[in-house]
Formats: structure tokens, C-alpha cells, sequence
């Protein structure tokens, strides 16, 4: 029996199947997001280092309103937890709280596109660029909105991404596989947030 099982296994590398029944979509959906992750980790700790470096490095309450980018941050993970719904209701068949649930995140990704313009426009009208910063050490403006852009560049192709695959969803096009695929984008740029909030509004 075992060595049955161990064959099977064998059989499945030898091309045909697809390894532990993860589809192609999938599997490249996976190479995008540790590439991606890693791209955004570079980033972080080149901020980190820099920071570290800087002898003149601004007090983050005195720059942000934290209670804001909190708000923020509440309003994406909460859009996560309505992607992971959508999820389940592809999973399970159920067309209209697929539609509702996607709908949701939609309204919470615009949502925090909107709070991080206005945060922008805040910083830009005090006088931070990309290379000066009235606080203190310019690289602080350039690695704000490096960072803080790159992220909200993914957050609203997420937005366009769920917007046709609603679209998609409500003509019968879409399947549970894109709507998985959608929600594990959309979980990725959730969790980069997290980051993001800790290592530059919160340490």
C-alpha cells in the first residue's frame, strides 16, 4: 500500500498533473507575489537602513496623523476579510454574495485610495518632495512616497482587477478559481499594508 502511494506521488511529477493540485493560475499567481514581496521588502529595509544612518530623522507624530493612517489601515484589512467572504461564496455557489462581497472590497480599496490622496496632499502641501522634506533629512519625503506610491499603485490595480471581475462574475464569465485568484492578490497587498504601517508610521 505504501509503496502504491509512494508511485502515485512519483506519477504526479512526471508531468500531466498538476504538483499538490494547484492549477497554473495559481502557481504563477505565487511566483508574483514572492517576487513582488521581496521587491517590497528591499524597499523597507533600504528605508530601514537609511533611517538608521540619519542623524536627523523626523518623528513620525509629528509628520502623520496616526489615528488617520490607523483608520486607513482598518478600512483595508476589513476589505480582506470581505475578499476572503467573496472566497467562500464562490466556493460555495452563491452567485449574489459573490457580487456583494467583491463589491465591498471595492468600496474599501477606493475608500483608502481617497484617505492616502489626502494624506499626500497634506504632506505635499507642508512642503515635502521626493527631495526635500521640512522635517528633517529629504530622504524621509523620497522614501515616503516611494513607498507609500508603489503600494497604493498596487492597491488600485486591485481595484480595476475586482471591478472586472465582477463584471466578469455577473455575465457567468468569471469562475471560483479567478475569484480565488482575485482574493489572494488582494490578501498580498493587505499584508504589504501591515508592513508598511509598522516599519514606517508605527517604529
Amino acid at each position: 500500500m505504501t509503496q502504491a502511494a509512494v508511485t502515485t506521488n512519483e506519477d504526479r511529477w512526471g508531468g500531466g498533473v498538476c504538483p499538490f493540485d494547484a492549477g497554473w493560475q495559481k502557481v504563477m499567481m505565487w511566483a508574483f507575489i514572492i517576487g513582488d514581496g521581496l521587491l517590497f521588502a528591499a524597499f523597507l529595509a533600504s528605508y530601514g537602513y537609511a533611517r538608521f544612518m540619519s542623524p536627523n530623522w523626523p518623528n513620525q507624530s509629528e509628520v502623520f496623523s496616526i489615528p488617520f493612517i490607523a483608520a486607513m489601515t482598518f478600512i483595508l484589512i476589513t476589505s480582506s476579510a470581505t475578499m476572503a467572504s467573496a472566497v467562500s461564496a464562490a466556493q460555495k455557489g452563491d452567485r449574489a454574495g459573490v457580487s456583494k462581497y467583491v463589491l465591498l472590497t471595492i468600496v474599501g480599496g477606493t475608500a483608502f485610495l481617497g484617505m492616502q490622496a489626502y494624506e499626500w496632499y497634506h504632506i505635499i502641501h507642508e512642503g515635502a518632495r521626493l527631495g526635500t522634506n521640512p522635517w528633517g533629512d529629504p530622504l524621509f519625503g523620497a522614501y515616503f512616497f516611494l513607498i507609500t506610491g508603489f503600494h497604493g499603485t498596487h492597491v488600485l490595480s486591485g481595484v480595476l482587477i475586482l471591478a472586472i471581475l465582477a463584471l466578469r462574475w455577473k455575465k457567468g464569465i468569471a469562475t471560483p478559481m479567478g475569484v480565488e485568484m482575485g482574493g489572494l492578490y488582494w490578501h498580498f497587498v493587505d499584508l504589504v499594508w501591515v508592513f508598511v504601517f509598522t516599519c514606517f508610521y508605527l517604529l
